[in-house]
């Protein structure tokens, strides 16, 4: 039996291949893998002493030869396979250990030229993962050293892998090489300035079988982008549910738009309260009393260091997971008297790259958008009442709050909190209806300072009647509908104040 290792990976390699040989193995390996197995002991054939050839192109040729490529593709059933081999004399090949140049590292390393990364797209390395995988009914493949001690445990009770092993290795090769192209095809797309690439790659890998999925007869399991960065840090609480990792996720989105120290208060993938300050503690306490009932069982991100007073805060509350960019030692001490509260550490908090893009998965199809993270509205003030600078601040806040809610929504704000959110209504008016009914529930104070915000133009006067009757008087809306005048004229007749974006932020 003859293996062939050619690892760039080599941890592991040498004990694998000492056992190989202590079975009766015999070792090929080529360049730096060869002089490895030489040093730790192993004997070893050079790939160029059984090809006649010596390696070219300073390296990028090694393995492509018929002498390599036949050994490992002859199938041992097959008449005329046998016949071709003892022609053109060659040995078959019955396994391939195989990893691939670190093209991935290559292509993290801010430092190096094009040039430099790609030198380090292999390419003996996928031709020979791919033949040995697509020969799996004769031919072991390891491309992961994680696989090493199964496969020889099978060779020590059996002196040969299963049929089974070998479907399961070539499924982990091809999805070895599928990986490594679709880093390739994303650095390329990045090269040549394509943001929407005519041919979308992606790879993930596992991290974990979840308990469940969004309810406990659906399965699920979480996946992490092979370019994805690990900006979490996890100090306790139970494991991540499926849910939990969506309202995570509409949590970072949506603490990116706030730069004032900020809190967001999430229930269902929906924020019940949002607030700024001039501190993160009494953010958190403003967007706490927007909606007292509803955080109950949620999350709270907030985009400032967590002390020792905001946790017993929190803490006087339960909460699923809370979020910050770091937090206190004391604070950390406080939240263990907690043990299933999730207490994340995530820097991504500050990431506002805006180069990411958004994916929604349809059945079959894959929705592909940029994040909708521009906030540089041109504020058009067009009624005869106009809003003070203090207001326009007021008006500001509100809008960045029901860009995060979902449509159709409104939101009434005061004071950079949200007092009412009304959001995911098929009508405009029933989500009006619900801010002022939530807002009414805990806010006293008079409506007549409120600033009211919709994430879509009015397309009637009704809205503003209904804004009128409660006493609010400061609207703020994207416009563009054809019936603006008439709404212009009705804000005008209740002198009232209303704001323009030209912008609307949907979000389904």
């Amino acid at each position: 039996m003859r293996a062939l290792i050619s690892v760039s990976d080599k941890s592991g390699i040498s004990e694998f291949a000492k056992e190989l040989e202590n079975l009766g193995w015999e070792i090929i390996s080529t360049g730096n893998t060869h002089k490895k197995l030489l040093e730790s002991g192993v004997s070893s054939i050079e790939v160029s002493d059984i090809t006649k050839f010596p390696e070219i192109l300073g390296g990028r040729v090694k393995t492509l030869n018929p002498l390599i490529h036949g050994g490992i593709l002859y199938r041992r059933d097959d008449e005329e396979d046998k016949k071709t081999i003892e022609i053109f004399n060659i040995e078959p090949i019955d396994m391939v250990v195989t990893n691939l140049y670190p093209f991935k590292e290559a292509y993290d390393d801010e430092s190096l030229s094009d040039l430099d990364k790609i030198e380090q797209i292999d390419i003996g390395g996928p031709a020979m993962i791919r033949a040995a995988a697509k020969n799996y009914k004769f031919v072991n493949i390891i491309v992961n050293a994680s696989d090493y001690d199964l496969v020889l445990k099978e060779l020590r009770e059996s002196g040969e892998t299963s049929l089974e092993t070998r479907k399961y290795l070539a499924m982990r090769a091809f999805a070895h090489t599928a990986e490594y192209d679709s880093i390739i095809s994303k650095y390329f797309n990045e090269i040549n300035e394509k943001d929407f690439a005519d041919n979308l790659s992606l790879s993930f890998n596992k991290v974990e079988d979840l308990r469940y999925g969004e309810n406990p007869h659906q399965k699920a399991s979480l996946y992490k982008s092979i370019n994805s960065k690990d900006d979490m840090k996890i100090y306790q609480g139970k494991s991540m549910s499926y849910n939990n990792l969506c309202d995570y996720n509409e949590a970072i989105n949506m603490i990116k738009d706030f730069e004032e120290p900020t809190a967001i208060a999430i229930k269902h993938g929906s924020p019940s309260g949002i607030a700024s300050s001039n501190n993160i503690n009494d953010a958190y306490k403003k967007a706490y009393n927007a909606d007292p009932k509803s955080i109950f069982g949620g999350i709270v991100i907030v985009n400032r260091d967590i002390d020792l007073e905001l946790a017993i805060d929190m803490n006087r509350t339960f909460l699923e997971i809370i979020i910050a960019p770091k937090f206190t030692e004391k604070a950390l001490e406080e939240f263990r008297k907690k043990k299933d509260l999730r207490i994340v550490e995530d820097e991504n908090i500050y990431n506002k790259d805006k180069s990411e893009k958004m994916m929604k998965i349809l059945n079959d199809k894959l929705l592909v958008q940029e994040y909708d993270r521009d906030l540089d509205e041109k504020f058009e003030y067009i009624t005869e009442n106009k809003p003070s600078d203090l207001e326009i601040e007021e008006i500001k806040f509100a809008w960045k709050v029901v860009k995060n809610a979902k449509s159709n929504a409104i939101v009434i704000a005061k004071d950079k909190a949200s007092l009412g959110i009304g959001q995911g209504q098929v009508s405009r008016i029933w989500a009006l209806e619900n801010a002022i009914k939530q807002a009414k529930e805990f806010y006293d104070g008079d409506f007549n300072d409120l600033v009211l915000a919709s994430d879509g133009f009015f397309p009637f006067e009704d809205c503003i009647e209904i804004a009128k009757k409660n006493g609010i008087m400061t609207i703020v809306q994207p416009g563009g509908s054809k019936n603006d005048d008439l709404v212009i004229k009705k804000a005008n007749e209740y002198g009232m104040k209303m704001v323009f974006t030209g912008r609307r932020h949907f979000r389904h």
